[in-house]
């Protein structure tokens, strides 16, 4: 492994959590954590976008993907904070935020990736 493929990761990733991190305190309220929501939707997209360019005609370098992909959507989006909040709405006996939540993360997620991917590899084509 190439160190300097190391350095990228690392940089993205400091770029990335320090971006999470304004995020969840801009968006954020007592009722539903929507900075985790964003930036895990907005990361999906995102990174969907990225994967479907590096995919076709290989228009994104190896260490450009490694820097946005790994580095700063890695840190930018958090399955662990997701699942914590996901606990806390429902032991809060906000059984229906909870469920909307974990829904909306777990479908749209998904869905806006694809979306990413599919936008990249016509907007490239």
């Amino acid at each position: 492994m190439e160190a300097k493929i190391l350095i990228y990761i690392a940089f993205g990733g400091a770029i990335g959590a320090v971006l999470r991190y304004l995020f969840g305190q801009w968006l954020t309220t007592e009722e539903m954590p929507w900075g985790t929501l964003t930036v895990n939707l907005v990361g999906s997209l995102l990174l969907g976008a990225l994967m479907g360019a590096a995919a076709n005609n290989e228009v994104i370098s190896k260490e450009m993907v490694m820097f946005l992909g790994i580095g700063i959507l890695g840190a930018f989006t958090t399955l662990s904070t997701y699942s914590f909040e996901t606990i806390e709405l429902w032991r809060q006996g906000e059984t229906t935020r909870s469920l909307l939540y974990a829904g909306t993360t777990a479908v749209i997620g998904p869905l806006l990736a694809l979306l990413g991917w599919l936008g990249a590899e016509r907007f490239i084509a």
